[in-house]
Protein backbone atom coordinates (compact mmCIF):
# COMPACT_ATOMS: atom_id res chain seq x y z
CA UNK A 1 0.00 0.00 0.00
CA UNK A 2 1.44 3.41 -0.94
CA UNK A 3 1.52 6.18 1.50
CA UNK A 4 -1.17 9.08 1.51
CA UNK A 5 -2.38 12.17 3.19
CA UNK A 6 -4.27 12.03 6.30
CA UNK A 7 -6.55 14.76 4.74
CA UNK A 8 -7.60 14.74 1.13
CA UNK A 9 -7.10 11.30 0.70
CA UNK A 10 -9.95 10.38 -2.49
CA UNK A 11 -8.58 13.23 -4.02
CA UNK A 12 -5.09 12.64 -3.67
CA UNK A 13 -5.60 9.00 -4.64
CA UNK A 14 -7.69 10.13 -7.73
CA UNK A 15 -4.53 12.36 -9.03
CA UNK A 16 -2.24 9.61 -8.84
CA UNK A 17 -4.28 6.90 -10.39
CA UNK A 18 -4.52 9.39 -13.57
CA UNK A 19 -0.67 9.92 -13.36
CA UNK A 20 0.28 6.20 -12.14
CA UNK A 21 2.24 7.38 -9.61
CA UNK A 22 4.71 8.77 -11.55
CA UNK A 23 5.50 13.08 -11.47
CA UNK A 24 4.03 14.44 -14.42
CA UNK A 25 6.45 16.94 -15.02
CA UNK A 26 7.16 17.00 -18.47
CA UNK A 27 10.07 19.63 -18.19
CA UNK A 28 8.21 22.92 -16.88
CA UNK A 29 11.01 22.36 -14.07
CA UNK A 30 13.58 22.99 -16.89
CA UNK A 31 15.01 19.48 -16.98
CA UNK A 32 14.24 17.64 -20.07
CA UNK A 33 14.13 14.50 -18.21
CA UNK A 34 15.73 12.77 -21.48
CA UNK A 35 15.71 9.36 -19.38
CA UNK A 36 11.93 9.39 -18.90
CA UNK A 37 11.32 10.12 -22.45
CA UNK A 38 10.60 13.42 -21.50
CA UNK A 39 8.63 13.14 -18.29
CA UNK A 40 10.05 12.60 -14.64
CA UNK A 41 10.73 9.07 -14.09
CA UNK A 42 10.32 9.89 -9.38
CA UNK A 43 7.46 7.71 -8.90
CA UNK A 44 5.99 7.79 -5.16
CA UNK A 45 6.96 5.95 -2.73
CA UNK A 46 10.15 4.83 -4.25
CA UNK A 47 13.68 6.48 -4.22
CA UNK A 48 15.94 8.60 -6.03
CA UNK A 49 18.38 6.41 -6.12
CA UNK A 50 20.20 3.24 -4.59
CA UNK A 51 21.19 6.01 -1.40
CA UNK A 52 18.85 8.77 -2.51
CA UNK A 53 15.88 9.84 -0.56
CA UNK A 54 12.37 8.66 -0.91
CA UNK A 55 10.06 10.57 -3.46
CA UNK A 56 6.51 11.43 -1.70
CA UNK A 57 4.89 13.00 -5.01
CA UNK A 58 2.29 15.68 -3.81
CA UNK A 59 -1.08 16.60 -5.74
CA UNK A 60 -0.58 20.34 -7.06
CA UNK A 61 -2.40 22.37 -9.64
CA UNK A 62 -0.60 22.28 -13.17
CA UNK A 63 0.06 26.14 -12.41
CA UNK A 64 2.83 26.08 -9.88
CA UNK A 65 2.03 29.55 -8.61
CA UNK A 66 -1.16 29.11 -7.49
CA UNK A 67 -1.86 30.52 -3.81
CA UNK A 68 -3.17 27.72 -1.66
CA UNK A 69 -6.69 29.26 -1.37
CA UNK A 70 -6.64 28.64 -5.44
CA UNK A 71 -5.75 25.41 -4.84
CA UNK A 72 -7.76 23.69 -2.24
CA UNK A 73 -10.31 24.96 -4.60
CA UNK A 74 -9.49 22.91 -7.78
CA UNK A 75 -10.98 19.70 -8.98
CA UNK A 76 -8.90 16.33 -9.52
CA UNK A 77 -8.42 17.26 -13.52
CA UNK A 78 -6.78 20.64 -12.84
CA UNK A 79 -4.19 19.01 -10.36
CA UNK A 80 -1.11 16.75 -11.29
CA UNK A 81 1.26 14.22 -9.81
CA UNK A 82 4.64 16.28 -8.92
CA UNK A 83 7.37 15.63 -7.13
CA UNK A 84 9.01 17.98 -5.34
CA UNK A 85 11.95 18.80 -7.36
CA UNK A 86 10.30 19.51 -10.37
CA UNK A 87 7.31 21.63 -8.34
CA UNK A 88 10.03 23.67 -6.83
CA UNK A 89 11.96 24.06 -10.45
CA UNK A 90 8.80 24.64 -12.27
CA UNK A 91 7.59 27.50 -10.31
CA UNK A 92 11.32 29.42 -9.90
CA UNK A 93 10.60 29.15 -13.81
CA UNK A 94 7.30 30.59 -13.85
CA UNK A 95 8.82 33.35 -11.33
CA UNK A 96 11.27 34.10 -13.56
CA UNK A 97 8.84 34.83 -16.51
CA UNK A 98 6.43 37.23 -14.57
CA UNK A 99 7.04 40.83 -15.62
CA UNK A 100 9.26 42.81 -13.57
CA UNK A 101 7.76 44.90 -11.03
CA UNK A 102 7.46 48.62 -10.86
CA UNK A 103 10.12 50.67 -8.84
CA UNK A 104 8.41 53.99 -9.56
CA UNK A 105 6.24 55.13 -6.44
CA UNK A 106 3.92 57.00 -8.97
CA UNK A 107 3.96 60.22 -6.93
CA UNK A 108 2.18 58.58 -3.84
CA UNK A 109 2.35 61.56 -1.72
CA UNK A 110 2.21 64.44 -4.21
CA UNK A 111 4.71 66.81 -3.06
Amino acid sequence: MKSQPIVGAALFNTVMETAGHRCQCEGECGNPHAKGDGRCQHEHDHYTSKHGRRVRLVAAPTDPLATDVAAARLPASALRAWCPDCHAGAARLARKQLPATSTDQCDLFGV
